[in-house]
């Protein structure tokens, strides 16, 4: 089998996990567990069920949670430039115009006809687009790179604004109840954000079977609170028509180009689509869009804008005004669980990026745990989640209102998805489907339509625009810190490599005592030496009967087949080569795999086996400037990452650690 290896990173510094539920077993007492191979990691459906209609169900609670509660500010914020001195018909009719076809040409045609068909083995989002650029092209190339972590990090900015902006706009409805409760907005709503943090480690099993049938009580809430608005004020029908969209445009260009910044609110949460292509399917979820999502969301921006219409006073907060007074408290309750659903969804889709940038190299090992034992999607990363809440509670207490938070979120989605569309010109283009022209031709409609959106909120950098910016700027700097000191690692080891074969041959002329049983020296590059392997010579003055030079590799696929998973061969009668390889997605379980490579016909001596690492300390050494503070990053990230017996699932008590000192 032909051996693929990450050229972004070293296979041994990328990497996941800890699985709380499987503690690193004696890997005698694995092997005795007759049938048990490695665990499914492959793509599978959050839910109760597997069956379409679970699918469906599923994808409508998690894959749209986001998107499904746009429209608690997005219109609202839209019409605030012209609230102050009233707004005309035409200005109500052309915002609505431009709101329903940015859904249609971004949402609809964008990612859910083009995008969710580019999929890497069933997996999508922009870590996924990007290894398909990065396979297309076939080899290294730095601006792609650039352009995914540009679009990771924007994701970050996403994942910390979309809980606070979603709750806190929703419980914001407690003072149209009673006025005397606005001041217990914020309270209530940093207790709902603490608690969805803190039970984030008790996995989402629960609360995901629960997720699919809330929302779609949420929209068909939406679609009937529009239904019954725009029977009232029927004349609203007319925004479908995209003719009041351009008039407004070129009548009051300024105008319109400020609204934008808001109406793009209206389609946060469509990165979720593709990113969450492989939990559910592409049928599901566009089964899910037109049968319910994208109805229910044009129902009632339509309903909103008719109310504004046939009662002006209602403008500065129409969503909520769309019920009579007696019900708010319902709808308020609705929204509520709608939006902590929403932030859900986020939240467990930065712990994927998070693990996904992590096997891709641009981020050191992390303490990944699986809170389900049949859902390898499941995960709980505890650095991410804190990192998450911290953020969250800061801009719920510096911002303190939807409102102001709104100026916040445009440029982390705009950011994303232009990085999303210039990524997929690339993938069709260098996979052939489209020609460069015809590309560009199809792409330029939506990525104007974007830009022009990005512009808008670049204008609201001084109010608020400037959290995303930030977040990006930092998570960004880590991760190119990370994938550049791990390079210039690799350059430095290449320096003191000694050929495998001229090594055997050596060690077996020479006087090294020979011990019973297996040594596992893991290593990144199966053709030298490991430097424990030459440590242990050097110092013990032993070698095992069987030596075997492992390599834990990340392919550039979500999930690794099992003709995939396991390759082996021997140099010679004492030394063995054993290639363990696993997709982005998964988490390296080392044991596990062992197993399969038995079945495979590996042999080793199970009950004397020992893995041998090699822990580096890496400081930095360089002239001062930009390059070292980024290797001082780097040295410092290194010493917060998860243990590699952790995070391989190796046997805790079959590990000898064999340090060195390393300058960048």
């Amino acid at each position: 089998m032909q051996k693929t290896q990450i050229p972004e990173g070293s296979p041994a510094a990328a990497e996941p996990l800890r699985d709380p539920h499987e503690d690193a077993l004696d890997i005698a007492d694995y092997m005795k567990q007759e049938g048990h191979g490695p665990v499914a990691h492959g793509p599978v459906a959050h839910g109760p069920g597997t069956g379409f209609a679970a699918l469906f169900i599923g994808a409508v609670g998690v894959v749209y949670g986001d998107i499904g509660t746009s429209p608690i500010y997005a219109f609202r914020e839209a019409l605030k430039p012209v609230a102050a001195d009233g707004t005309t018909a035409a200005e109500v009719l052309g915002l609505l115009s431009i709101l329903i076809w940015t859904l249609i040409l971004i949402v609809t045609i964008k990612y859910v006809l083009v995008l969710l068909r580019a999929d890497n083995r069933g997996e999508g989002g922009i870590l996924s687009l990007y290894t398909l650029v990065r396979l297309a092209i076939g080899h290294r190339t730095v601006p792609v790179l650039i352009l995914a972590i540009i679009g990771a990090s924007l994701f970050a900015g996403d994942a910390i604004i979309t809980p606070a902006i979603s709750v806190l706009s929703a419980v914001e409805g407690m003072g149209l109840i009673l006025p005397t409760l606005s001041s217990y907005v914020l309270p209530v709503t940093l207790v709902i954000l603490i608690v969805l943090f803190a039970v984030q480690s008790r996995g989402t099993a629960v609360m995901s079977a629960a997720f699919g049938p809330v929302t779609i009580v949420w929209f068909a809430a939406l679609a009937g609170l529009g239904l019954w608005q725009i029977a009232a004020y029927p004349q609203i029908l007319a925004a479908f028509n995209p003719v009041w969209a351009v008039e407004l445009l070129l009548s009051e260009p300024g105008f319109a180009f400020v609204v934008m910044g808001a109406i793009f609110l209206a389609v946060t949460g469509a990165e979720a689509l593709y990113a969450d292509l492989g939990h559910f399917g592409r049928k599901p979820i566009v089964a899910a869009w037109f049968v319910l999502v994208f109805p229910a969301l044009v129902l009632n921006y339509m309903g909103q804008g008719a109310l504004v219409l046939s009662t002006p006073e209602t403008i500065a907060d129409p969503f909520f005004r769309m019920v009579p007074e007696a019900w708010l408290w319902v709808l308020v309750i609705l929204a509520t669980a709608a939006t902590v659903i929403a932030s859900q969804a986020v939240i467990s889709g930065a712990f994927s990026m998070a693990r996904g940038a992590a096997q891709l190299g641009l981020l050191p090992r992390l303490r990944i745990q699986h809170t389900s034992s049949g859902q390898s999607g499941q995960i709980y990363i505890g650095t991410v989640n804190w990192l998450l809440l911290i953020g969250v509670v800061w801009l719920v207490m510096t911002f303190k209102s939807s409102g102001s938070l709104a100026s916040a979120y445009g440029i982390a989605v705009t950011g994303t998805m232009v990085t999303t569309t210039v990524l997929w010109v690339l993938y069709v283009v260098h996979t052939g489907k489209l020609s460069v022209p015809v590309a560009i031709a199809v792409a330029a409609p939506i990525a104007a339509l974007e830009l022009a959106f990005l512009a808008a909120n670049l204008t609201k950098v001084m109010d608020g625009g400037y959290v995303p910016a930030i977040i990006a700027a930092v998570v960004g700097l880590i991760m190119w810190a990370w994938w550049r000191g791990t390079q210039g690692l690799l350059a430095k080891a290449v320096t003191t490599q000694v050929d495998l074969p001229g090594f055997v041959a050596s060690v077996e002329r020479g006087s090294a005592h020979v011990v019973p049983g297996t040594a596992f020296f893991l290593t990144s590059d199966p053709a030298h030496v490991p430097q424990a392997l030459l440590h242990n010579l050097k110092h013990n003055r032993i070698r095992h009967e069987q030596s075997v030079l492992l390599t834990v590799e990340t392919l550039r696929v979500p999930v690794a087949t099992e003709a995939e998973r396991v390759s082996m061969s021997q140099v010679s009668p004492g030394f063995d080569r054993l290639t363990l390889r696993f997709g982005y997605m998964e988490t390296p379980n080392v044991t596990r795999a062992l197993v399969q490579a038995r079945r495979e016909g590996f042999t080793f001596d199970v009950a004397r086996s020992t893995f041998f690492l090699g822990r580096r300390r890496i400081s930095a050494a360089g002239p001062a400037g930009i390059g070292r503070m980024l290797d001082q990053v780097h040295a410092f990230l290194s010493r917060l990452a998860a243990d590699p017996s952790e995070y391989y699932h190796l046997p805790r008590n079959r590990v000898v650690e064999m340090g060195e000192r390393m300058a960048l």
